[in-house]
């Protein structure tokens, strides 16, 4: 992409609010690469338990939340060179762990935990989160849109389709859409393309 003169002053201010953040930030997390970028109106809960490194971008009212519930300490880690889209929202009470070059499009829920609802004499605000499983969304995946991933691991250099529910792990080089989401398509190495899955 060739830049504009007229972009210029944008690229600039792009980079000076970042070192802002830097500054103003860095000493809180648990580690803040000063070549990340979290946007000032992302909301960031329990910064002692997260990790943003190198050429990673969380934009536009986002929530990175980790919140200890009992004698495990969470932590939210996002790798090198990934992109968080704009109102993704990203829970952690153990482990969400986004490694290297993930794409995340906008509007994406990631948590490892749910509220309980099995005591239906009380309502289940009242009740307490509590943890499913580990989450690792692998290197290279692309999550589409408004997708939710619930206590399930999304494998290397997968995808997400739009809108999708993923409450179960999706491997390696697969393609997996719907609610809840199933693979419709995976990576066949021996025949080196694309297949899809009856």
């Amino acid at each position: 992409m060739i830049l504009k003169s007229s972009d210029q002053p944008m690229r600039y201010w792009n980079k000076f609010t970042r070192i802002i953040y830097y500054l103003l930030n860095a000493r809180n997390y648990k580690y803040l690469d000063f070549k990340s970028a979290v946007l000032f109106s992302v909301r960031v809960t329990g910064k002692k338990y997260i990790t943003v490194k190198r050429n990673s971008m969380v934009q536009r009212q986002g929530w990175l939340l980790a919140v200890k519930i009992d004698e495990h300490e969470p932590e939210i880690i996002i790798e090198e060179n990934c992109a968080i889209g704009d109102f993704s929202h990203i829970v952690a009470v153990r482990s969400v762990h986004i490694e290297k070059s993930v794409l995340m499009a906008n509007k994406v829920y990631i948590s490892d935990n749910l509220h309980s609802y099995e005591d239906i004499s009380r309502p289940v605000i009242d009740q307490p989160v509590v943890f499913k499983a580990k989450v690792r969304i692998g290197s290279g995946a692309w999550i589409g849109e408004n997708v939710c991933i619930i206590g399930a691991s999304i494998g290397k250099n997968s995808v997400i389709g739009a809108n999708s529910v993923v409450t179960a792990d999706i491997p390696d080089y697969c393609i997996a859409v719907g609610c809840p989401a199933r693979v419709i398509k995976k990576f066949d190495q021996e025949l080196n393309k694309w297949v899809s899955v009856k």
